[in-house]
């Protein structure tokens, strides 16, 4: 049923109630409101300036700029390695034997004063083929030459030539007529003197004789040794050029190779240690000065020309030995010397020492045969041991009891320094100049291959400007052993080149850095470059986005307004 219109107080009727109408009209407000078109838009940064983004770009761009142009300038300077230029390849020719084919020429004059000249000189040429065809090392020549002196009178003029062209000699052989062939070498002197018959003389139509083949193998037989050591040590160095040691006996090779390990390296100077010890309280001195002029300083003159000697001597009471039995087997001599309290003498100014060592006390060393016995022995690389008997009341050593130690002393020196054990003492002391010669010439060498071949593996390893100077000088005193090796002055270029060479390749600097690990280049690097390389990245990567959004704009903007 329908309501009547209320009427109002002027008595016209009232309109009807509001509330109903205006419900309705709010929720369609709300429902307005709530869609997601009337909700009002989320307001986003003002568009960015050109300029601002020109200022940005700057910004990124300085510092690159800083980075690239005086950040990497300074940073590449300050941490670059010096590396001096070396001469790889010549250093690499000495080492493979072919800047240098080492060969030793060794001068023995014939002295014939009994012999026309033109005989003389057929018996040097057939003597000097002889030699040529029986030598089997390329390394070492037995050369020939006439003496300077001659008997004739009248010698013509192309005698002082003669004279002016003759080398050095080592050895002079001397020719002198007799009813036999024979040789014999002078113990102290470099003359070997053969007697021959007539009937032993080249006729003017032979190509042989037996005079010539007899000096021919007399020469071969005396420099036997020297001429097997020179093939051995060619053999044992990559850079040398000679054979392989053709022709020797697995027992030369042996004896050779004991000889090599028994000797010391090559030094200029050795020092000598002289000591005297004793199991109690005497004896307590000794004429050690006076024995050592007497014996032992006159090998030491001889050998100055090869080496120098410095000397000391020390006395030690209450020295126990390792092994107490008065019967020292093989075993014993290995703990005889009681290093923990016995004081030896340590190297002094850098060179090596030579330990002899004089030990008073009944003790003998038994050999392989019961009845055979010792009282010294050689100790490889180090000295000799001697043990001398004396009275147990003896206080004081006379030069008298000193005279067969001292001579062993001596004749032991001369094995640790290398000498050869065969022919006559100046043969010897003349072979063992010739042989460090040569020596020191090979390790100069192989010094310098090595230190090329560690520059090529380790390009990060640095190279003072004193190694480069060290190399230039060591080869040109190698170009100069090369020319004169056999004689003395080979010898002081090679001792020269070989101690240049050992002093480049041992540069402190440079074996510092040998164990410079590139872990190490990132752990120092990285830290710094981490926290300062990613921002710079970044920043970069970014502004090209934008730099490439905006392109795409500008380009979608000009399409439009083609269309």
């Amino acid at each position: 049923m329908a309501t009547a219109p209320t009427p109002g107080q002027d008595g016209s009727p009232r309109a009807p109630a509001p509330s109903q109408g205006v419900s309705l009209e709010a929720e369609k407000l709300s429902a307005d409101a709530s869609s997601p078109a009337a909700q009002p838009a989320v307001k986003g940064p003002p568009p960015e300036k050109p300029s601002d983004m020109h200022r940005r770009s700057l910004v990124i761009f300085s510092f690159w700029a800083i980075v690239l142009c005086l950040g990497l300038p300074i940073w590449w300077v300050t941490t670059t390695i010096y590396r001096a230029p070396l001469p790889l390849d010549t250093m690499l020719q000495w080492a493979d034997g072919k800047a240098c084919r080492p060969v030793i020429p060794v001068y023995i004059s014939i002295e014939a004063p009994s012999l026309e000249k033109q005989q003389a000189k057929k018996v040097l040429r057939l003597t000097q083929h002889a030699l040529d065809d029986l030598n089997y090392v390329a390394g070492h020549h037995l050369r020939l030459q006439l003496a300077n002196a001659t008997t004739d009178a009248d010698a013509d003029a192309d005698a002082d030539a003669d004279a002016d062209d003759l080398e050095p000699v080592v050895m002079t052989v001397r020719l002198t007529p007799g009813h036999s062939t024979d040789a014999f070498l002078q113990p102290h002197s470099l003359i070997l003197d053969i007697t021959y018959p007539p009937t032993g003389l080249p006729s003017r139509t032979s190509t042989a004789s037996p005079l010539t083949s007899y000096i021919a193998m007399e020469l071969l037989r005396t420099f036997a040794e020297e001429r097997n050591t020179i093939s051995y040590l060619f053999s044992r160095f990559p850079a040398a050029s000679g054979p392989q040691p053709y022709g020797l006996s697995a027992e030369v090779v042996e004896s050779l190779s004991k000889q090599t390990t028994r000797s010391l390296r090559y030094s200029p100077t050795y020092h000598l240690t002289f000591s005297l010890f004793t199991s109690g309280a005497i004896p307590n001195s000794w004429d050690i000065e006076t024995a050592i002029q007497d014996y032992m300083q006159p090998v030491l003159n001889i050998l100055s020309p090869v080496h120098n000697f410095t000397i000391d001597t020390q006395i030690q009471l209450y020295a126990t030995p390792g092994a107490q039995s008065d019967v020292l087997s093989k075993d014993d001599l290995a703990s005889f010397i009681n290093a923990a309290e016995w004081p030896l003498s340590p190297s002094i100014g850098g060179a090596p020492t030579i330990n002899f060592l004089l030990f008073i006390g009944n003790q003998t060393v038994g050999l392989d045969s019961a009845s055979e016995a010792a009282h010294s022995w050689l100790i490889p690389q180090w000295g000799t041991v001697y043990l001398q008997p004396l009275s147990p009341s003896a206080s004081h050593v006379v030069s008298s009891d000193l005279k067969q130690p001292m001579l062993t002393f001596a004749g032991h020196l001369l094995s640790l320094l290398g000498t050869p054990e065969t022919g006559s003492l100046p043969l010897r002391l003349s072979t063992l100049a010739r042989i460090r010669s040569a020596d020191l010439l090979l390790r100069a060498s192989s010094t310098l291959g090595s230190l090329a071949r560690l520059s090529r593996a380790l390009p990060s390893i640095s190279i003072p400007k004193s190694v480069a100077d060290g190399v230039a000088k060591a080869i040109h005193h190698l170009e100069l052993a090369c020319a004169h090796l056999g004689s003395q002055e080979g010898l002081e270029h090679a001792r020269v080149a070989e101690a240049e060479a050992e002093r480049a390749f041992f540069e402190k600097s440079m074996v510092g850095q040998l164990y410079f690990p590139d872990e190490h280049k990132v752990a120092v690097y990285l830290p710094l470059l981490g926290p300062i390389g990613v921002p710079l990245v970044m920043g970069i990567i970014n502004e090209l986005k934008a730099w490439r959004k905006r392109r795409r704009e500008r380009a979608a903007a000009a399409e439009k307004k083609d269309l």
